[in-house]
């Protein structure tokens, strides 16, 4: 079993909060500007959730190709977050891939056992809990 923490923390004079992963990668994560302090200046929450399963889809795309002994040419991939109720979550995703392997080869075994592996979208389509340990003057 492995474990992934991630920091997040205001950014000095602004509304927007940076996010640092453990290997040293930031995402600034913010509102719209106007929005309760926002900037425009990064990703919403619901931006993230659609970048972190196309992300990890596409990662997914790349260890699938090298275990099958292909490698990437080029991809694209879309991802469509449907959001609904109150407070807001979301409902759906759909994501849209376009690979390309080196080999001019069919990438369909590629993508099935990408989708088969991709730790977001099996999190997503079994849940999992979330809980919140502290709420205390962070």
């Amino acid at each position: 079993m492995g474990q992934v923490t991630v920091r997040l923390g205001s950014v000095a004079g602004m509304g927007a909060t940076l996010g640092r992963g453990s290997g040293g990668a930031s995402v600034v994560v913010d509102r719209p500007a106007g929005r309760a302090g926002g900037t425009g200046i990064g990703f919403n929450g619901a931006e993230l959730l659609g970048l972190a399963l196309g992300g990890c889809f596409a990662n997914d795309l790349h260890y699938a190709a090298d275990a099958l002994g292909e490698a990437i040419e080029r991809l694209a991939i879309s991802v469509t977050v449907d959001l609904d109720g109150e407070p807001l979550v979301a409902t759906a995703a759909v994501m849209t891939a376009d690979v390309a392997l080196a080999s001019g080869g069919d990438p369909a075994a590629v993508i099935a056992r990408a989708e088969a592996g991709c730790t977001i979208a099996n999190t997503l389509r079994r849940g999992m809990s979330v809980d919140l340990a502290t709420a205390r003057g962070a």
